[in-house]
């Protein structure tokens, strides 16, 4: 057992107590682990494992994602110091207008490419209707008709 699961739990707590913590410790990669050996060895046993993780909600929660949203909340809370409090809004401020100054930037950047790249579009289609017309002149028929006054 590892020395950070004994410490969260209570002295006397069971073998089925300390066996959780120390698969929760390891991940759910642990639980599957645990559950394919249950069904190598004994299909019950895995069967078991599988319905414990379900019902335990483990088999479809991240811990990752949960915490972070803990420390994201935590990150919003008071501190109780108000000068701390002040800095922290005005950083978290700052941050966010710079954010949005960069987000404003990308947009621009990616307004000027698309221009850029209709214009390059529109030049070579020019340039290939330029082509075209110069490759087949148009040539006109000549006329058998004799004009009123014309030498015939």
């Amino acid at each position: 057992m590892t020395t950070t699961t004994s410490a969260t739990l209570p002295a006397n707590a069971g073998w089925f107590a300390r066996a959780e913590a120390w698969l929760d410790d390891k991940g759910k990669g642990a639980w599957i682990a645990a559950m394919v050996l249950g069904f190598i060895l004994f299909w019950p046993v895995g069967l078991a494992f599988l319905f414990y993780m379900i019902w335990s909600k483990r088999m479809f929660s991240c811990r990752k994602s949960q915490s972070s949203w803990r420390s994201g909340r935590a990150a919003m809370s008071s501190s109780g110091n108000t000068a701390f409090d002040a800095y922290k809004a005005e950083t978290l401020r700052r941050l966010e207008e710079e954010q949005e100054n960069f987000q404003a930037f990308l947009k621009r950047l990616r307004d000027a490419r698309d221009k850029a790249e209709f214009d390059q579009f529109m030049e070579e289609r020019a340039r290939k209707s330029d082509t075209r017309q110069d490759a087949a002149p148009e040539t006109y028929p000549a006329s058998t008709e004799t004009r009123p006054g014309a030498p015939a």
